[in-house]
């Protein structure tokens, strides 16, 4: 099977609880929630994605024959030394391309492998840190892993709902808008009402990282 990519990078993780982590960041292009494609915005269940996952055209990125390939391009951006090697596998929706051979290769190459999904496909069993970030409208089957991340504020998310799904982590994280302010108080309000959710911010942003 080959990969598709829309760009790939070193960088620090700059959200939810391994925010401040070296990682690899391998950004996989397609989304089964919204084309990408500007007209049709208005009918995407996640209208407010900020992420360009259409394409292979981003910096690293590009259509790998293999997972060796692959996996060989993300060691070339880690650079030396085995100890502590990180991957985030993230979209788009990565879980349409993660398969065995993926998972046996970064494992083989030493990472520990993170992914950030919609949580609307499975998740392989291999993966060592689940991330879901659940979008309102969908249908998630995915509600059991490491981190649950609520993009807030959401309409038609249903909080209680989502305090039952077995995670060891819930997360609000502000929704990155021009209501900034507004998001981000709303973002506490909702911490301080219910605390089994945790406050998560975008210092990647906030540090002028990628």
């Amino acid at each position: 099977m080959s990969y598709a990519v829309k760009e790939m990078f070193l960088t620090l993780q700059g959200e939810g609880v391994q925010a401040g982590r070296r990682a690899v960041f391998v950004r996989f292009a397609g989304c089964n929630l919204w084309s990408g494609r500007e007209q049709d915005r208005a009918t995407a269940v996640c209208r407010f994605c900020d992420t360009d996952f259409i394409g292979t055209d981003g910096a690293g990125g590009g259509r790998f024959a293999d997972a060796t390939q692959l996996v060989a391009a993300a060691v070339d951006f880690w650079g030396e030394g085995l100890s502590e090697r990180f991957v985030v596998l993230t979209g788009g929706e990565p879980m349409l391309q993660i398969d065995d051979a993926l998972v046996e290769a970064f494992h083989h190459a030493g990472f520990t492998i993170a992914m950030e999904s919609n949580g609307t496909l499975a998740a392989h069993p291999g993966i060592d840190w689940v991330c879901i970030s659940p979008k309102a409208g969908s249908v998630v089957v995915q509600r059991q892993g490491d981190e649950l991340k609520l993009v807030w504020p959401q309409p038609g998310s249903d909080v209680a709902d989502l305090e039952r799904w077995d995670f060891a982590h819930h997360l609000i994280q502000p929704l990155d808008s021009v209501d900034a302010v507004a998001n981000h108080a709303a973002a506490i309000d909702l911490v301080m009402a219910r605390p089994r959710w945790r406050l998560t911010l975008q210092a990647h942003k906030t540090l002028g990282l990628r």
